[in-house]
């Protein structure tokens, strides 16, 4: 209480924060979890109702973090064998950790929920599919996920697929392929929210020729303020606010700060994921490039008042992708969110454009998302069949 009282703009979030819903739109506590080597996926092992100082997320956290929604995200590596049964086990992680703790967590399936949640003291618990790879290149799975709950889609993660090329992998597609096409008007008749955190700056712009809905960065930044492959350029910046769509600036610092971006580097092969280097070589490789520069909250807020400026503030959100690895100095693990809201008070930020970056823009998106959905199923059959049947 005494350090709240010693400042303002953190007393004026959390009071913000009482009436307002705060969305996060990633989080990866699922794959934590199932790949956890004491839990092996069992939520209850793990216990989210205790505090791990070793890793960024848990409830004790997010009561004091003011979470009112999480989407939490059924990742897997792109090489995990059987990826189709994969990704059932981490939807089936969500479920467990939503219905393991009902006094915390309101299963959620619409962006009325956001509200619901937060009217009743909980956190609306959503369900995302981090990555096309278990779809096993069929449509099908699309209705099966929707069917569990999800309500979210990336279309890929870390490497190009058979049907959409990754933004950090080599492109082998030109973008996306006839089949991927018919994954993201799927998607569209379906409601559920496409995407586009992880796939290549051509997949972007063409998601935003074919797409009937809105469309989301869960998990992204400024390409112009950090020029890693996974954040958004000008050119896709300008047309996110004619599609509608919002930009969830993520804390990742490797996207945050472009010095620790070129430190990266030499780690990374062309395409910016991080190499299997021998010990000897990264030791090396360490000693040339000297102390590793992190990332900090105010470049973050940097970032999301350039993603303002470029989409306009009614198009940016905030997805931290928390998972256990590096984050920003003040933005350490999930209850340290008032302070990213404090942050942008300080800066000037006005009361409505808060409302909007914590919740209100990305309850915009998804009732959009939802509309679309509810009047393409009224004309639309469902999309049936595999990779083969699209592209030759």
């Amino acid at each position: 209480m005494a350090k709240t009282a010693r400042d303002p703009a953190l007393a004026h979030a959390l009071a913000l924060l009482e009436r307002l819903p705060l969305v996060d739109g990633h989080n990866d506590l699922p794959w934590v979890i199932h790949s956890d080597e004491e839990a092996k996926g069992d939520v209850a092992a793990w216990d989210p109702s205790r505090v791990h100082q070793g890793h960024d997320t848990d409830l004790p956290r997010m009561r004091e973090g003011k979470v009112s929604a999480q989407w939490w995200a059924a990742f897997l590596p792109t090489d995990t064998p059987q990826p189709g049964r994969t990704t059932l086990e981490l939807l089936d992680v969500i479920i467990r950790l939503t219905e393991g703790y009902p006094e915390a967590f309101l299963p959620a399936r619409r962006a009325s929920d956001i509200a619901r949640a937060k009217a009743a003291g909980k956190i609306a618990s959503f369900m995302a599919v981090e990555g096309g790879v278990g779809l096993e290149n069929s449509l099908s799975p699309l209705r099966v996920w929707h069917a569990a709950g999800a309500r979210l889609m990336t279309l890929c993660h870390n490497e190009t697929l058979d049907w959409v090329d990754s933004a950090t992998d080599a492109p082998r597609h030109g973008g996306l392929t006839a089949f991927g096409r018919q994954v993201v008007l799927e998607l569209n008749r379906l409601g559920m929210i496409v995407d586009c955190a992880h796939v290549s700056h051509d997949v972007m712009r063409q998601v935003l020729d074919i797409t009937r809905a809105p469309t989301v960065w869960s998990h992204s930044n400024a390409f112009s303020l950090c020029d890693h492959p996974r954040n958004v350029p000008d050119d896709v910046l300008a047309r996110v606010k004619a599609n509608g769509g919002i930009v969830m600036a993520t804390f990742v610092p490797t996207f945050i700060n472009q010095a620790m971006r070129d430190w990266y580097r030499a780690f990374c092969d062309p395409w910016g994921k991080a190499m299997h280097l021998s010990p000897a070589h990264e030791k090396e490789i360490l000693a040339a490039a000297g102390p590793m520069p992190g990332g900090t909250l105010d470049q973050l807020v940097t970032h999301i008042e350039y993603l303002a400026d470029r989409a306009g503030p009614a198009h940016v959100g905030i997805g931290s992708d928390f998972f256990g690895g590096r984050t920003p100095d003040g933005l350490e693990h999930v209850g340290r969110f008032p302070h990213l809201l404090a942050a942008l008070i300080r800066r000037g930020w006005s009361d409505d454009a808060i409302a909007g970056i914590a919740s209100r823009n990305f309850v915009r998106v998804f009732r959009a998302v939802e509309r679309v959905g509810r009047t393409l199923r009224q004309t639309e059959l469902p999309r049936v069949g595999r990779l083969a049947d699209f592209d030759s």
